[in-house]
């Protein structure tokens, strides 16, 4: 098997098509105004701080219409008004998870293919990995990024919205998302590398947002995907996941002797998959659907990526074999 013929080779290909779209896409489409982006509801991290991009995320609109039009409820604004940009926003968001669920992050996200850039690199330069994270650690990021879910993007730009938060908390989450960073800097916008003097908490946001992506870079060189584990993207993508089309699946039966190889593979350390499963659905809430897992089984048909009914890659024991010999090699 050419090394060039791989799941992950096809998935960085995608990955940097992706990034070119999503960062660059406003020279491609001529979209240099936010209502020209293809969708404003992208369950990616592609940010609108970016001009040149051709799209961004779900989470700015969802930041804004809470601070804007959400917390206006609680003074009694009229509700089916004050929640209609936001159910238009989810409805998209569902529509796209509906079609590729969770592959956004794993497929097409600029910040996730970054990080994977990064920790490629560091394994050129010989950079010692370490290869899983400690359960406690694990457990403590899939709690992390449930709070940053729910309190920087829902309860303190509601919280804001009613005069109870200044409007620094208004997009909390955009102040520190290392999104902002990356995509502005690849276009030549050093703009947002500051610390802002403006108030206390100015001062806070912009200086954890510059440590965060310092420390992000920082741990990529050692640990796969470290942003993705405290990613707030997971947590709302998690919500529609059971409902799309494409998904992985599990078929162990008695083919699986929970050898652990899925979980060495896993960029997310999900220690589950190796757990007995007969034709489940087991894209837990942390996937990607890198698809590394399904790649890495040494088993015929135990693992799948399906789109509906439909298997469209499967492990396979010689596809393992050869791949387990091309890792080896690179």
């Amino acid at each position: 098997m050419d090394k060039f013929l791989t799941l992950t080779s096809l998935r960085r290909v995608v990955q940097l098509f992706s990034f070119i779209v999503f960062v660059y896409g406003a020279y491609l489409f001529n979209t240099f105004y936010s209502t020209d982006k293809l969708t404003q509801a992208l369950p990616a991290l592609s940010c609108a701080y970016d001009r040149q991009g051709g799209d961004y995320c779900a989470l700015i609109p969802l930041q804004h219409q809470m601070d804007h039009r959400v917390a206006n409820i609680f003074n009694g604004a009229d509700i089916l008004s004050s929640l209609m940009p936001t159910l238009i926003t989810l409805g998209t968001f569902f529509i796209l998870i509906l079609l590729f669920n969770k592959a956004f992050c794993g497929w097409s996200c600029p910040l996730g293919f970054f990080q994977e850039v990064l920790n490629i690199v560091a394994q050129k330069l010989k950079i010692k990995q370490i290869e899983t994270l400690n359960i406690n650690t694990i457990k403590a990021t899939r709690v992390t990024k449930w709070l940053i879910f729910l309190f920087l993007i829902f309860i303190f730009p509601i919280l804001t919205g009613v005069g109870i938060l200044g409007h620094e908390f208004g997009s909390a989450y955009c102040s520190i998302c290392p999104s902002r960073i990356l995509t502005t800097l690849f276009v030549g916008d050093f703009s947002q590398i500051y610390i802002d003097s403006a108030s206390t908490w100015y001062f806070i946001l912009s200086l954890i947002a510059d440590l965060l992506f310092g420390l992000m870079i920082a741990l990529a060189l050692f640990i796969k995907q470290p942003f993705c584990r405290i990613c707030p993207m997971l947590p709302l993508q998690s919500v529609f996941k059971k409902l799309s089309f494409l998904k992985l699946t599990k078929n162990g039966s008695s083919k699986c002797d929970s050898c652990k190889m899925c979980v060495k593979a896993c960029p997310m350390d999900i220690v589950e998959i190796q757990q007995q499963a007969v034709n489940k659905n087991i894209t837990f809430n942390d996937c990607t659907l890198c698809g590394r897992c399904v790649e890495f089984c040494p088993h015929d048909d135990v693992l799948s990526i399906k789109y509906g009914k439909f298997s469209i890659f499967k492990s396979n024991k010689e596809y393992f074999k050869k791949r387990i010999k091309i890792e080896k090699e690179s």
